[in-house]
């Protein structure tokens, strides 16, 4: 059992009721009465550890209007506590190892699942930027396929119309031709002209 303390800065915050171990005195704080035991409950390095503390309150407690709702206890009169424990119980190594395992577990799951997460952003990235630049190639080779076409339906249109062009021209030296003759032959042909 250690000295009795006053520094209120190292006291446990979270605690529960607990019995006097078998072959431990009970003592008395400074107000003069029994100390009451204390187990603490705090996930810290005293966890499951007794103590004895102060049973009197500065004011009196809150009374509880739930089961489940508690209002915090008001401090002891005179911070009087005392640890009875050294050390801390099997089952609270044994928990906090549990407790550091599971966290760990956690920690380590956590981690394989961001980088499982970073891994699939990566490959959706560059499954897209693939995709990208296949659109783009595809989308090029349109552009280029109908540049070509339009070309060579302008080539067609090109040679249709000189075509017709040429076509025009030799009826119109036709129609020149045949004006010229008829104009040429001053109205003598097979058949008189006739007279009145």
């Amino acid at each position: 059992m250690s000295l009795p303390c006053s520094d209120q800065s190292i006291r446990p915050k979270k605690m529960k009721s607990a019995s006097l171990p078998r072959g431990v005195e009970a003592v008395r704080c400074w107000c003069g009465d029994l100390c009451k035991v204390k187990e603490v409950t705090d996930f810290s390095d005293w966890l499951g550890m007794k103590f004895f503390m102060c049973a009197n309150y500065e004011s009196d407690p809150p009374e509880s209007i739930s089961a489940y709702i508690r209002p915090p206890s008001p401090p002891p009169l005179c911070m009087y506590y005392r640890w009875i424990d050294t050390e801390m119980p099997d089952w609270a190594v044994t928990e906090i190892r549990e407790r550091d395992r599971r966290a760990w577990a956690s920690w380590d799951l956590e981690e394989r699942r961001e980088k499982a997460e970073a891994e699939e952003r990566a490959a959706q990235k560059k499954e897209w930027e693939k995709y990208c630049v296949e659109q783009r190639a595809f989308l090029d080779d349109m552009i280029r396929k109908n540049q070509e076409e339009k070309l060579r339906l302008e080539e067609v249109y090109r040679q249709r119309e000189q075509a017709r062009e040429a076509e025009r021209e030799r009826k119109r030296e036709r129609a020149r031709a045949a004006k010229a003759a008829e104009e040429a032959s001053d109205g003598k042909g097979k058949y008189p002209r006739r007279t009145e």
